[in-house]
């Protein structure tokens, strides 16, 4: 009979659930920690969790029965999933149940700003009748700007369009005719929504990308007056420039839920004018607790009764077996998708994928999804792995195609993609496996090469002249820029064309560096792609 320990406290109509479910024991064993905890985990075919519990790879040390863990929320940080993952453990989340109160938070935080509210409140605390200090803006017929454009995203925006607003987006991954049918103005980058927008939203999960996304030189950009607004992850907004854009006028108000550290008790945001703070409660509402424990032990149960697994964060859907098998193809799948997103980083319309040579006997439905994991990965709030990114890319209105095809080119196996952007930029690379774990980019946009998929890459077109290895090298040299590898290609036998060439670079080439290089009289184009180190591989992969 399967067992199911639940580690923080969880609503009563999820308890409630597991009292019904037919087969299933449990017990609620709140607090637990180190050994306790390792020891726990041990008797139990399945936990439930909040964010209270933390899941070490020491907790789960010679655990051989624990199946799955779900987590009543959004986030998984405190669940080393990767862990979980060599211990074969699947670890699921509940994404939706906070999608409503967060999204409403984010909107009254907005109405809230916008009124005044909580200054005003004060006020007649304190014994004043200050109407007329606290002349308000209404929403109506006002711009608003979502960055992000996920469910929460998503529903922030049909609110707003409910209070008449016009909405313009941003979201790497949404299309443009996706963004139109949803009744929003779609943006290629973020830069170029702040001159236009009174309100802007952010609902991204905190990466490298995002992170400062409104900084001091963004202030020049932003629309005098304007108000942030910020739900989602703290540190997406730089705090210091948020004080400086409220001193000097050009930010009309900000609306904080998250900061950069928490808990935060202290920042000079706090008492400013124009500002109002809460403690991260977006997903603090008794329905959205109710709704993801509901979720989480219906996940749970539906696993441990007949096997179904929906919203894994990690790989344990795929097993063992067909894992090392398809390892090397996984690698090099996962390397082309963040290829891709390199390419066109943005506004990506339509994408196919070809396999061809043995690889296409094989279960190429996971490929595709190591592919769009890559594609997708730091671009979204969702966790990304080989369950959800193909659903995620489906989601955003990015049309993806496969096909496959058994008799073999110039190597036994190889996988191909064609993207295709939204003002109409094209791109298409071939991949393959050297040995059994060799990564290489055996072609791209029609030029034959043999280049290493890892590490930090230049990718540069160029005239098929003599001289240009010379000068892009002396120009890397020049910066301390060190050359760990480089091929280059031409589309065919006869020099004197159009080429390609890329560059692996031991580091990340400063901005002058690169100038230089696009200044080279042949060089046509460059740009910097990133992707994972060589032998490198992410967490769904590992074991």
């Amino acid at each position: 009979m399967p067992s199911v320990i639940v580690l923080d406290t969880l609503s009563q109509e999820g308890l409630d659930l597991l009292d019904a479910a037919p087969g299933i024991t449990y017990e609620v064993r709140t607090g637990l920690k180190g050994d306790d905890l390792r020891n726990a985990l041990a008797e139990f075919d399945g936990a439930i969790c909040r964010s209270g519990v933390k899941i070490t790879p020491e907790s789960l040390e010679g655990n051989r029965k624990l199946k799955a863990i779900v987590r009543a929320g959004v986030g998984t940080d405190n669940i080393n999933s990767a862990a979980a993952t060599r211990a074969g453990v699947v670890v699921m989340n509940t994404p939706a149940g906070n999608t409503l109160s967060t999204a409403e938070h984010a909107v009254t935080l907005m109405l809230a700003l916008s009124r005044n509210v909580a200054p005003a409140y004060q006020g007649l605390i304190e014994g004043r009748w200050d109407r007329a200090k606290y002349m308000g803006a209404q929403v109506a017929g006002k711009t608003l700007g979502v960055v992000g454009l996920g469910r929460i995203g998503l529903a922030v925006v049909k609110r707003a369009q409910a209070l008449e607003m016009r909405v313009l987006g941003y979201d790497p991954f949404m299309s443009k005719e996706k963004a139109k049918e949803l009744g929003i103005e779609w943006y290629e980058k973020v830069d170029d929504m702040l001159p236009h927008v009174d309100y802007l939203s952010v609902h991204t999960p905190l990466t490298e990308e995002t992170r400062n996304l409104i900084d001091i030189p963004q202030l020049d950009r932003l629309k005098p007056g304007v108000r942030l607004i910020n739900a989602a992850r703290g540190g997406i907004y730089n705090e210091a420039a948020l004080v400086e854009g409220l001193k000097s006028g050009k930010i009309g108000g900000v609306a904080l839920d998250v900061y950069a550290e928490e808990p935060c008790t202290n920042s000079p945001l706090f008492g400013m004018p124009g500002v109002l703070c809460t403690p991260h409660l977006g997903a603090s509402t008794e329905e959205a607790q109710t709704q993801v424990a509901v979720e989480a032990v219906q996940l749970l149960t539906d696993f441990l009764s007949t096997g179904q697994i929906k919203n894994a964060v990690n790989i344990a859907s795929l097993d063992a077996k067909m894992l090392e098998q398809l390892r090397g193809y996984l690698d090099v799948a996962f390397r082309l998708g963040k290829l891709a997103a390199g390419l066109i980083p943005s506004g990506l319309k339509a994408c196919k994928l070809t396999y061809r040579g043995e690889i296409a006997g094989r279960d190429t439905k996971v490929l595709t999804a190591a592919f769009s994991a890559g594609l997708l990965q730091g671009a979204m709030a969702d966790d990304v792995n080989l369950v959800n990114a193909s659903l995620l890319l489906e989601e955003r209105g990015i049309k993806l195609s496969s096909e496959a095809r058994t008799d073999m080119g110039a190597f036994r196996s190889a996988m191909s993609f064609e993207i295709e952007g939204a003002d109409g930029q094209k791109h298409k690379a071939t991949g393959t496996v050297f040995g059994q774990s060799m990564p290489r980019l055996v072609s791209l946009d029609g030029y034959r090469l043999e280049a290493y998929l890892d590490g930090c890459l230049l990718v540069f077109t160029h005239k098929d002249v003599p001289g240009i290895i010379g000068g892009v090298g002396m120009a890397f040299g020049e910066h301390s820029v060190n050359i760990g590898q480089m091929a280059v290609g031409r589309a065919g036998d006869v020099p004197g064309g159009e080429a390609v060439g890329i560059l692996n670079l031991d580091c990340e080439p400063p901005v002058a560096a690169l100038e230089a290089v696009r200044k080279l009289a042949a060089i046509s184009s460059a740009k910097v792609i990133h992707l994972p180190s060589a032998g490198e591989l992410p967490a769904w992969l590992q074991g």
